[in-house]
């Protein structure tokens, strides 16, 4: 099949450099002296596409701009029957109007979310590694993070520890679970009695599920997306489910998320937490992005996918001939790869000392490949001080002739 799927020029390189692009334009703290500037680094890192968005959202947005008054926006009905509208037909999640919460984005949305349902010096529950805002959020609503490490089984995809799970579930002072749905950085995508199972040992132990399903729309063939929501009646009202269409539709600069919760009290609660952190409010453009990529752009998000998949296929091929030695996690869902680096790390070990920068040695050998061979990923520390130890995180959500580029310079770095 050609790269370039179907009507979408996937291949087409869109110059990010100069935009004040996050992704392209920034380097990491004390890279400055090193690197001067991005130059020619390959970002592999933050997890945002290097695409231009469907084109029914760009035309929408266009649309949008050119009435030329941005004031202050009211989100209509359409806005509600979009949602319920791509969750049902795609999904078959039936979602009442009134259990949807709007808000600036997914990461302030875990926040109302955890400070709506927890008290100060309260435990949350994350599956590690985790994604790194995780723990943040956690910490900043006054709160401990307790790991629970997802098991690597090698080149399988990662399992849960159900055993260690019950256990850290059952600490009376866990109140909830913080779910990554499908998961970032593994790339799981939960089955429907992975998460029954997950919520049946919560209601157990009393503790409230919130499910972060912001790469639900990302998913590898032979994988299905199941929303936690959606699973049973049981997990429907021990849930609140946090999604947007800012990471699959890349539109991340647009802000809009939601928050869907069936359960009254903890939905009031939610909105009162939302009204106090003061992210209730949205800009012009991303409710008419987000009924664009709902009502207009389902095609484009399979031929997204397609994409996504050939280049997770070409990775795979390029470690396989050219760095055997490296473990490749099966990738079900995300556009973010998961790699085992720990040979490498042991063999560089005497020749490649940590930098004065980094003493952890996944770190070291991150920030050496930007600054010897310009390419960023993210040490997989990042996301699990202890089980993200000898691993990186690749973003291949980019054309696939930059992506072998930075392959081509990965590989003769650790040669």
């Amino acid at each position: 099949m050609d790269k370039s799927i179907g009507q979408f020029d996937f291949d087409e390189i869109v110059p990010r450099r100069g935009t004040g692009s996050v992704k392209w334009d920034s380097l990491p703290p004390g890279s400055l002296s090193s690197l001067g500037t991005p130059g020619n680094v390959i970002p592999l890192w933050v997890a945002d596409m290097d695409f231009r968005a469907a084109p029914a959202i760009l035309q929408a947005v266009q649309q949008r701009a050119a009435h030329g008054v941005f004031g202050y926006t009211e989100v209509g009905e359409a806005y509600y029957y979009a949602i319920i509208g791509w969750f049902q037909r795609r999904h078959r999640w039936n979602i009442q109007r009134e259990e949807i919460i709007y808000t600036t984005g997914v990461v302030p949305a875990v926040s109302a979310a955890l400070q709506a349902l927890t008290m100060h010096g309260e435990k949350v529950l994350i599956f590690s590694p985790a994604y790194n805002c995780f723990f943040s959020s956690i910490r900043n609503s006054g709160c401990e993070v307790l790991e629970s490490p997802l098991r690597s089984m090698g080149a399988a995809p990662f399992e849960v520890d159900w055993a260690d799970f019950e256990a850290k579930c059952a600490d009376e002072k866990t109140t909830v679970f913080l779910l990554c749905n499908p998961h970032n950085p593994t790339g799981r995508v939960w089955t429907a009695d992975e998460l029954r199972r997950m919520n049946d040992i919560c209601l157990r132990h009393g503790v409230k599920v919130v499910s972060d399903e912001i790469h639900c729309e990302l998913i590898m063939p032979g994988h299905r997306f199941q929303p936690f929501a959606a699973v049973s009646e049981e997990c429907r009202q021990n849930s609140v489910v946090l999604n947007s269409p800012s990471k699959s539709f890349n539109i991340a600069g647009l802000q809009i998320a939601n928050i869907i919760c069936a359960v009254p009290e903890w939905r009031r609660r939610i909105d009162r937490a939302v009204n106090i952190n003061e992210v209730c409010d949205v800009n012009p453009f991303g409710p008419v992005a987000l009924m664009a990529a709902y009502n207009d752009s389902e095609q484009w998000i399979d031929s997204l996918n397609a994409y996504l998949w050939g280049n997770y296929q070409a990775l795979q091929a390029f470690f396989a001939q050219h760095m055997p030695q490296c473990v490749v996690t099966p990738l079900e869902g995300t556009y973010l790869v998961w790699v085992n680096i720990s040979a490498l790390l042991s063999a560089a070990a005497p020749a490649a000392p940590a930098t004065p920068e980094c003493s952890e040695p996944t770190e070291a050998f991150c920030q050496r490949l930007l600054t010897e061979a310009r390419v960023r990923v993210n040490p997989g520390t990042m996301y699990g001080s202890v089980t993200g130890r000898g691993y990186i995180r690749l973003n291949i959500a980019i054309q696939r002739s930059l992506l072998m580029e930075a392959l081509h310079r990965i590989h003769a770095f650790v040669s």
